[in-house]
């Protein structure tokens, strides 16, 4: 098998799946060569003791899909959906690993049969023939039983059930693999504040950014954990003002969080940390806790449509606390998650 990951959380996805056994007993990760910090990531792993079967390595995107059995963390990529389109022969079975909150959009489009582009980026006539092409080619793949959705995140049920319909296998994960690793150092800051890239990313305004950590260290010492994509220069206002300690950018937040202590607190926006560290976090006393933007913080460039898809962080990581607790990962109370307005 051979998995092809281009972010920390989809190299996770794919070390779970394997260790699952959702996609046979040997694997090859490819973790994407130009990637910033996937490096690290890929360190950081390897520092855990990978499962039995499975090697990890830094590669550049392949230019075909190889026989057998894929990996993919990002069916969006323009370098997966070009070597998917090149490839003559569809692989033996696909499996699809979290890409953060763009899993719930592939799920979506899924269902829907829409072209696979990212929400908020353009998409030219080229782009957007590429992304309905490789649409088509999943569609089928997952009409001839060959396509499997392995995820942390907890799907709506009536999603769910659509995929089914499509012939797509929805396998979910709690962390399994990465739970059963001996526990790591942790911040020793009671707050905890994982980074945004939505600064970066050009959708939020810097100083007000700024200003809300500024507001969470004001409440005691804080832990800056920057996002892969982050504002060098809000990292570096940051880092001068009192009460905050700003982390390198490095290993995932999954991996660098996990062994956090009871009455510590991890504060985010939108992200797909508040979910996935719900899961990890759940029943260790440990609050996650997602923050709204304000209306105001926003700029130009983020769509109504983005801002609903962000939106959805406070519904999925108490979905994911709920499933965390019990049998089954829907229609639970949750506990441990306190969605929060500022």
């Amino acid at each position: 098998m051979t998995a092809l990951v281009e972010s920390p959380l989809q190299l996770l996805g794919a070390i779970e799946a394997h260790a699952a056994g959702h996609a046979g007993t040997r694997t090859r990760v490819r973790a994407r060569a130009d990637v910033p910090t996937l490096a690290a990531s890929v360190g950081a792993v390897h520092t855990l003791g990978l499962p039995a079967g499975l090697d990890v390595d830094v590669a550049p995107a392949p230019r075909h899909l190889p026989d057998g059995v894929v990996v993919v963390g990002d069916p969006f990529s323009g370098a997966f959906q070009t070597a998917l389109v090149r490839t003559p022969r569809p692989p033996q079975r696909l499996v699809v690993v979290d890409d953060g909150l763009a899993t719930l959009d592939l799920a979506r489009r899924m269902a829907t049969g829409s072209a696979l582009v990212r929400i908020g980026a353009p998409a030219g006539p080229l782009r957007y023939g590429l992304g309905s092409l490789a649409a088509r080619r999943l569609r089928r793949i997952a009409d001839a039983g060959r396509l499997t959705l392995c995820t942390t995140l907890p799907l709506d049920p009536a999603l769910r059930a659509r995929l089914h319909d499509l012939g797509v296998e929805v396998l979910e994960h709690r962390f399994e693999w990465l739970r059963s690793r001996p526990q790591a150092d942790a911040p020793p800051e009671p707050t905890v504040v994982v980074g945004s890239a939505l600064v970066a990313d050009g959708l939020l305004h810097a100083d007000r950014y700024a200003a809300w950590v500024r507001g969470v260290a004001a409440d005691g010492p804080v832990r800056y954990v920057p996002h892969r994509r982050h504002d060098p220069l809000v990292s570096a206002l940051l880092e001068r003002l009192p009460g905050i300690v700003v982390d390198a950018p490095g290993a995932p937040v999954e991996i660098r969080l996990r062994g956090l202590r009871p009455g510590q607190r991890v504060v985010m926006l939108p992200s797909t940390s508040a979910i996935t560290l719900s899961r990890l976090l759940a029943g260790g006393g440990v609050t996650v806790t997602p923050h709204a933007v304000p209306d105001a913080w926003w700029t130009d460039r983020a769509t109504p449509e983005l801002r609903r898809h962000l939106g959805a962080t406070h519904e999925l990581a108490a979905r994911a606390v709920a499933g965390a607790r019990g049998p089954s990962p829907l229609g639970l109370p949750a506990r441990g998650v306190v969605p929060t307005a500022v």
